[in-house]
């Protein structure tokens, strides 16, 4: 790999956390602004609306996931030919994508009573159809700009990429608090939201023709390599369909079932799970041109590799999410209920709770889905995910009476623990090849830093409540603090700090694609 893709590499990985942390630092300041600009039933409805719309991402069928397989088939061959031909086949299938969900989308908004369920009032039918409208052209706009930010992505232009998502997500509340402050509710946040969605399109469009120079040749339709790839995306579209469920379906039951009052409870808990979810892709994400060029080129010495980068890249994700996660577990509630927002939310703690805990598994394990992708193996975490949706609906619907938002949330992570904590873990050992009881065996080791931490956090949770924000955000300062230092000392080994400390994750990539060189 050339000095300029290191860096492209390791860059995109600082602004990737950068942008994390600007998402997540204004998410949790704006989102609080605009419930209290909106009122807990508006946005409930946005929240519910929203969920709904974005089940027309399906219309997708996994094609996004499939081009950087087969760009990576041809990139290595040298064929740019085969890249421009696959470039023009790609963009007539998102194309057709697109103009499908807004002819859905639109004939599915003259019906938001049956969709959306006989709780909501006229004014907030009426208001929903209009949000439902804005959002299926966002929708379908972000078709052909999936396909461009692919592109971006299997070129690794991640300085690029990184950088127009950053700028993506701090515009974003910049332009909707006035408007929210002036009045004009949810409808101007869907459309601000629609605009940088075409803002970023035309950006992309240019920078892959302008910068680097990639073209699209339409030709006579390759009959063989479109029904290979249709072969290679049902899987991930049957995934995205499940993760659609899992993650959407509680807010749609509970809109039928309890109101939109419950939905944007839910709605908090699942941000927070969002924003802890978007954490550990910032890392895995910038490795899929390497694990798809291992697949490619090193099918013999695969499974070891796999296994190196699976281990690397988990600890580096459980060190950033374990501190997450205990913190939350201790300063949340206080956080919700007394600044976030009020008292009322408390059950979003719980919800948030709920959904992180379980869901840290398969996040500091989701390089194993890039893995599965590039050998052609997706097909059963895909099935797997299909029982477990099922399931996840007839557990959450009776919660969700009983319990409310709390219910729905219960539901969700007994599936998650079923599946990822068992299920693919299994599968990862007997089908991927990759060591599965060594990466645990390095996860535990590691855990051995939580123990002072987490004693820590039971004693400031004893001690509650704070009697300022300062005294709060001090406890957390020093929980952080204890957290680093403990996990340095006691959680990890010393390969683990030589890493850190002389960036050998970045030099490791560069040896072995010197390797590649090679072979």
């Amino acid at each position: 790999m050339k000095k300029k893709n290191i860096n492209q590499l390791k860059t995109g990985v600082l602004l990737s956390y950068i942008t994390m942390g600007l998402n997540m630092l204004i998410q949790l300041i704006y989102t609080p602004i605009m419930i209290r600009f909106l009122g807990q039933s508006e946005y409930g409805l946005y929240t519910l609306v929203g969920s709904f719309i974005s089940y027309l991402s399906l219309f997708s069928l996994g094609f996004t996931g499939a081009y950087l397989r087969f760009y990576s088939r041809f990139k290595i061959e040298n064929n740019v030919w085969e890249i421009y031909k696959l470039n023009g086949l790609f963009l007539l299938m998102f194309l057709l994508m697109s103009v499908t969900s807004i002819v859905t989308g639109m004939i599915l908004s003259f019906f938001p009573r049956e969709i959306l369920g006989s709780n909501l009032t006229r004014l907030e039918l009426e208001k929903a159809q209009l949000l439902m409208r804005i959002l299926v052209i966002n929708i379908a706009l972000t078709f052909p700009s999936s396909l461009f930010e692919a592109i971006v992505s299997a070129c690794e232009q991640f300085l690029f990429q990184r950088l127009i998502n950053m700028l993506a997500v701090v515009f974003n509340p910049l332009i909707c608090l006035p408007l929210l402050f002036f009045g004009k509710g949810s409808v101007a946040v869907v459309t601000v939201t629609t605009l940088i969605t075409v803002a970023k399109l035309l950006i992309n469009i240019f920078y892959v023709i302008e910068k680097l120079e990639t073209r699209f040749f339409i030709s006579k339709i390759n009959w063989k390599l479109l029904n290979e790839i249709a072969g290679f995306s049902f899987f991930i579209f049957l995934n995205m369909i499940i993760d659609q469920v899992n993650w959407s379906v509680d807010k749609f039951i509970l809109g039928r079932v309890s109101g939109t009052g419950s939905v944007a409870i839910y709605g908090v808990g699942a941000q927070i799970n969002s924003l802890y979810t978007a954490f550990s892709t910032a890392i895995s994400s910038v490795y899929s041109p390497r694990v798809n060029r291992i697949a490619v080129i090193e099918k013999k010495e695969a499974g070891r590799r796999f296994t190196e980068l699976f281990i690397r890249v988990g600890k580096l994700q459980y060190l950033v999410l374990g501190l997450i996660v205990t913190g939350f577990m201790f300063f949340g509630e206080f956080f919700i209920t007394a600044i976030y927002l009020t008292q009322e939310y408390y059950e979003a703690y719980y919800v948030a709770l709920l959904l992180i805990f379980p869901a840290t598994i398969p996040l500091i394990q989701n390089l194993g889905i890039e893995i599965q992708r590039s050998v052609n193996k997706h097909k059963f975490r895909s099935l797997v995910y299909f029982v477990m949706a099922i399931a996840n609906i007839g557990i959450s619907i009776p919660l969700a009476k009983l319990y409310g938002p709390v219910g729905c949330a219960i539901g969700t992570a007994i599936t998650l623990l079923t599946a990822n904590g068992i299920i693919m873990n299994i599968y990862y050992q007997k089908r991927l090849d990759i060591n599965v009881m060594e990466f645990w065996k390095n996860i535990f080791s590691e855990s051995k830093g939580l123990v002072l931490p987490i004693l820590l956090g039971i004693w400031m949770v004893l001690k509650k409540p704070y009697n300022s924000l300062t005294e709060y955000f001090i406890c957390i300062v020093i929980y952080i603090i204890v957290y680093s230092i403990s996990m340095w000392f006691v959680g990890m080994n010393e390969q683990d700090k030589i890493l850190i400390l002389e960036n050998r994750i970045v030099k490791s990539i560069k040896r072995n694609n010197k390797e590649d060189e090679k072979i």
